[in-house]
């Protein structure tokens, strides 16, 4: 009736198939007809088994229609080409197909045509039902006098010119199903009138006769359908899904997200489960579990009491900023950087502040920070710690000259700064560093700190040193100490010190003989990473 061809839609960039009328056939009013009939009809239904049709158009005298394109090839050629499916593939066809079928029969739709070649399947498994051409619309098992359809997949009262029924969709299933089982037709006659005998007269030989190894379930299955009575057939298509082995279709529904339909309830039968008494107990139960999960959420999650801060593509090009705007212009070779968090800090408030609100003063110093790394080689990890994915704050070492690693609050303030200076000292005199551009990136007035001497010594060689008191924002009762060294008028190292802060560089005592040595945790919490070139 039709040729399909590829095309590219160039309005929405996508390929889609166009079916034309064949020549021979476009000029008959008759067929024209079905090509707008079968738009009406499919565009009634959307389901992912169903092949979507998009619109009808005409071109020099030619109908055609849009539909979608599937890559993929039919089923037909795909028996052709491997003989039978096997069990699993064979039932997971089945089932969608049958659920493809139940949809159209939902929206009173009949194929009519159901075969092989009108059923597609693409490259990731997923079935669809074609060529709504010949559908019509069945009510309450509507039945027509008009005799269409491919004969070898027509149910007995087809042929006999009875008119159609969901039943027989049913039927022309179960020729599909016998196929893909078997690899051959059920009938294998000559001439119409000895198919339409052999459809009367006789059931198909039984698929466990023709190859080992069948499932019995499946077997029953497909017989049932082939009955010659349609009474005796399975009444809809979502009753042959649940007769299929392991159907659940209640399950099925669930799992895709869609309402179960009243008729899918009723044809899903009685099941083992608990009792209603129970069941209302226990559902009761977790409605009042989640709405107190709900309640106590802010309370017990952390995370939910602090502020979310800046987007962390922001975070990211403030921390590179940051970076040059302390004097490493260089464009590094390799950068990384990742969320972490101060654990200290949290042991702090929690032995510090018996208070019930003692967790609203995460906000106050921002625990949760970016940290950002850049070098002018690869950051390569070492080989043991390889498969833990990209460079994090420590791994591969901070050692060559022009590494540079910092972190910075939720906000986007710097609260750690660390670089190698030159290996090779510069001829030129010290310089004084600007450390009032410091205290700005890091959100602070300069002039509110008061100088203090320097305490701890910085990682690196450093040409200046130099240390401030005083309180952050919001803890004006805690004592803080900032410490900072420099190279050269290039900072070499900035740290905020507070109560909580650790000397992580300290060796720790030696525990006496016979006592566990307790292994000192982190100062931070690693949360993700991420490197880039």
């Amino acid at each position: 009736m039709g040729e399909v061809y590829r095309a590219d839609d160039l309005k929405l960039g996508q390929p889609v198939a166009l079916k034309f009328l064949a020549r021979a056939l476009a000029s008959d009013p008759v067929r024209r007809e079905r090509l707008f009939a079968e738009v009406r009809v499919t565009r009634q239904l959307s389901h992912p088994n169903i092949c979507r049709v998009y619109d009808i158009a005409e071109h020099e005298g030619m109908h055609f229609l849009s539909m979608e394109f599937i890559d993929g090839e039919d089923l037909a050629s795909l028996i052709k080409r491997i003989g039978y499916l096997p069990h699993e593939k064979a039932v997971d066809i089945a089932r969608q197909l049958a659920s493809g079928l139940a949809a159209a029969h939902a929206r009173g739709v009949l194929h009519r045509d159901l075969k092989p070649a009108n059923i597609m399947i693409d490259g990731g498994g997923r079935v669809r039902i074609t060529d709504f051409g010949l559908a019509v619309a069945a009510g309450d098992e509507a039945r027509t006098a008009d005799v269409s359809g491919t004969p070898a997949y027509m149910a007995p009262e087809q042929l006999a010119g009875e008119g159609s029924s969901v039943r027989s969709d049913i039927y022309s299933l179960g020729l599909v199903l016998y196929e893909m089982y078997c690899g051959r037709k059920a009938f294998s006659a000559t001439s119409m009138a000895e198919l339409r005998s052999q459809k009367e007269t006789r059931p198909p030989t039984p698929p466990s006769e023709i190859r080992a190894g069948i499932d019995p379930i499946m077997e029953r299955v497909i017989m049932r359908c082939l009955e010659r009575d349609p009474a005796l057939r399975p009444a809809s298509a979502i009753q042959l899904t649940s007769a299929l082995p392991g159907g659940d279709p209640l399950a099925a529904a669930l799992a895709a997200g869609e309402t179960p339909s009243p008729e899918m309830v009723a044809a899903s039968g009685l099941k083992e489960g608990l009792r209603p008494a129970v069941a209302f107990v226990l559902l009761l139960a977790i409605a009042l579990g989640t709405i107190a999960a709900t309640f106590m959420n802010s309370r017990a999650v952390l995370l939910e009491r602090v502020d979310a801060g800046r987007p962390p593509a922001f975070l990211i090009e403030r921390a590179k900023e940051i970076v040059r705007d302390a004097g490493y212009t260089a464009p590094p070779a390799d950068s990384a950087y990742g969320f972490t968090y101060y654990t200290d800090f949290f042991t702090y408030i929690e032995a510090a502040d018996k208070s019930s609100r003692r967790w609203d003063r995460l906000n106050e110093f921002t625990p949760f920070v970016l940290w950002y790394r850049q070098s002018p080689r690869p950051l390569e990890r070492t080989a043991f710690l390889i498969d833990r994915g990209g460079a994090s704050f420590s791994d591969p070492a901070f050692q060559f000259s022009g590494d540079v690693r910092i972190r910075l609050d939720s906000q986007g303030r710097l609260r750690t700064f660390e670089a190698i200076p030159p290996e090779i000292a510069a001829d030129s005199a010290a310089t004084a560093p600007d450390w009032k551009k410091l205290f700005s990136l890091a959100g602070f007035d300069l002039s509110k700190w008061k100088a203090a001497a320097p305490e701890r010594n910085p990682l690196f060689y450093a040409d200046a040193r130099a240390a401030w008191e005083g309180v952050l924002d919001g803890q004006k009762a805690v004592p803080v100490r900032i410490e900072a060294s420099a190279y050269q008028g290039k900072p070499v190292s900035f740290e905020i010190i507070g109560p909580w802060t650790r000397a992580t560089r300290t060796v720790p005592a030696p525990v006496r003989r016979g006592r566990r040595s307790p292994t000192p945790s982190p100062s931070f919490s690693s949360a993700f990473s991420s490197s880039e070139e």
